[in-house]
């Protein structure tokens, strides 16, 4: 039989925080293999990068720390599956895809502490 653990995050670290635009976030999602999703939580549109891994990346993950290099956000009271960006430098309507990660436990604990932060 196989054991199964479960060891949730138990800290996240991030080292950068950036409110923009909301087309500008939008057109940072966009690369020519297609649009990369956003997530979406709270009322709170955002991206993230994590830390290339390391050796010591990979121990503080290990330990239940994990670090965001960057987070790029803007507020989006709203909930869509699906976002749209009309800009002339495209032929047409680019579509980028949001996931509800409002039951997240980690983004959840994120956005609270970006609204009382920021």
């Amino acid at each position: 039989m196989v054991k199964v653990t479960f060891t949730p995050i138990k800290e996240l670290v991030v080292h950068e925080v950036l409110k923009v635009d909301y087309e500008d976030l939008l057109r940072e999602r966009i690369t020519p293999a297609g649009a990369a999703p956003l997530y979406w939580c709270n009322g709170v549109l955002f991206n993230f990068a994590s830390l290339p891994f390391s050796k010591a990346v990979i121990e503080d993950y290990m330990q239940g720390k994990i670090h965001w290099a960057e987070v790029h956000y803007t507020e989006s009271k709203k909930y869509s599956p699906v976002l749209e960006l009309n800009d002339e430098h495209y032929s047409g309507p680019q579509k980028i895809r949001a996931i509800d990660t409002s039951r997240s436990e980690l983004h959840l604990e994120f956005i609270k502490w970006l609204k009382a932060n920021r």
